[in-house]
Parts: structure tokens; sequence; C-alpha cells
């Protein structure tokens, strides 16, 4: 797995087969992140926009093509390269799959016909088409975006995310949603839910209590707990820690910010319950964490 940590953007490159391969882009600051990856004519590509807005240039910034929150984008040219050039706004996050076609050709042998840009006659062409996010396909972004794995298990973890990602989005079933998860039948409990995570996020120095956050989305406490387990993979809590500690491990990284103040903005009135935090989460503390790194 490549980590790269831009500012508090950060770029994850994950190997899931040879010639398949996931990427994970979170740009948490306030400016455009620009990211930019050699991709040759032999991949598709599949670009899922969790939040915010993207852009990916090409020839040169002749052209572009935009893919914004809860929409996605598929590229395929066996035509020319298209190179990842991408331009992430502010608070963007983005999951790109990216595949040979012929391991793609490999994975729906049998279906190839159920697939339009499969066909014989499209075989030479290019194939661009945006769509929007199923409830399903967004539970399985943000599972892709945010777990609590012990280190052996998460490229198996990803692995098969990405399989049951690529399934749920050629399955053009109307009743897919449904099976996955009854809870996301209702878009709306979705919405609430997804305004939970950004309240606990916003407010993570002073988060409310569950019964305060069930009262402001709106949302029984019981649907609260088990529609956030099933939209984020995890307890808002658990969440919420794993969060933190992300946030306070890139704000150490840019060296511009001492372990008390970044114990504070995550909410931590004492350096040492931080420290104590930072420990359980990654096995180490702030200073020899910081250490490794020099």
């Amino acid at each position: 797995m490549e980590v790269k940590n831009v500012a508090e953007g950060s770029f994850h490159e994950v190997l899931i087969e040879d010639g398949f391969y996931v990427l994970k882009i979170q740009n948490d600051t306030a400016r455009i992140q620009k990211v930019s990856r050699e991709i040759d004519s032999s991949f598709i590509q599949f670009h899922f926009c969790l939040k915010g807005n993207a852009k990916f240039v090409f020839n040169q910034g002749r052209y572009a093509l935009e893919v914004s929150e809860e929409n996605s984008l598929l590229l395929y040219n066996t035509q020319m390269d298209l190179p990842l050039n991408l331009e992430l706004n502010a608070n963007s996050w983005l999951v790109s799959v990216v595949m040979t076609i012929r391991k793609f050709h490999s994975l729906f042998s049998k279906e190839a016909n159920y697939i339009p840009f499969l066909s014989e006659e499209n075989r030479d062409k290019k194939y661009y088409t945006q769509e929007g996010v199923s409830p399903a396909i967004a539970v399985v972004l943000s599972q892709i975006m945010n777990y609590n794995l012990h280190p052996s298990i998460k490229e198996l973890y990803i692995k098969g995310k990405v399989y049951e990602l690529i399934s749920l989005y050629f399955n053009k079933g109307t009743d897919a949603d449904i099976e996955q998860c009854p809870f996301l039948v209702d878009e709306d409990n979705v919405r609430r839910i997804r305004q939970a995570k950004e309240i606990m996020i916003s407010r993570m120095a002073e988060p409310p209590t569950l019964a305060e956050l069930s009262d402001e989305i709106g949302l029984s406490l019981k649907k609260l707990k088990e529609g956030f387990k099933q939209v984020y993979g995890d307890s808002v809590f658990s969440f919420l820690f794993d969060y933190k500690m992300e946030y306070a491990r890139k704000m150490l990284e840019t060296g511009q910010h001492n372990v008390n103040e970044v114990g504070l903005k995550v909410g931590y009135s004492t350096a040492s319950h931080f420290i104590a935090a930072f420990k359980k989460r990654y096995g180490t503390t702030p200073k020899k964490y910081l250490m490794s790194l020099a």
C-alpha cells in the first residue's frame, strides 16, 4: 500500500491484483488539491465522488470532465492514454478503481454482452459515462474510506469491498438496493445519517451525545445507531475516535503544531489523555511517531 500525505489531504493506492488497484484520495483542506498519475490506454477507470467535487483534466487542459458528490464517472478509451490529472476541490473525497481491460473482461467473460462497452462493436471505441451513486454503492464507498481493522487484513478487506463495488455498479436491477439493506430504501434516512457524521466531525472537540445527535437529525436513537453502523461500518463514537486520531496524525505531520495543540484541537483537555488515545490507535506515542518520520 502506498500512502502519500499532502498537508491535510492524503492519497492512498492499494494494489488489489496485478493490473488492478484502488485509489483513495482525500482533500480535507480549504484549497484545491492536484493529483497526477500515469494511466495508459490498457486500463478502464471508475471514479466515485463521496463528497465535494472533482475535475478530470485531459489534453493539457483542453478538455475536462467533472464529477460531483454522490456521482460516478467511467472512463474507457483504447485509442489514447487517459492519465489521471485530477483537481480535487476543498473538502472532497474520491475513490477510484483502475484495472486493465483484460482483467475487466475476465470478470465478465460470461456476461460480456450485458455491459454496453464490452460488445464487439464497441471494442475499439471510447466510452465515458456519468451516473449517480446508489445508496448500496454509497455504503461500500464509505466502508472503503472508513474502516477499523488490523493492518494484516486491510488489503483483503479492501479487495473484497472493491469486488462488491464493481458488482453493485453493474447490477441494474430495481430491487438491488432494497436487498442490500432495507434501511437504505429511505433516502431521507441516509441523508440524516450523513448529516450526523458531518455534525460529529465539525464538533469533534465537543461532540453532542447520541441522544442530542438523534434529536438534531430527527431520527430515533435506535435508527441512528443501526443506520450509522450500516452506512459507515462502525458505531458513531468509534468512527469519531478513528477520525480524530487520523486528523491528529495529519496535523502532527505538518510540523506546525505541538502535541498539546493537536490534542486540544481534537478534544483532549490534557496531553496525557491525547497521548494515551493516540497510542491506543497507532501503537506508538505522537512523539515517537514523529521521530519515525524524520
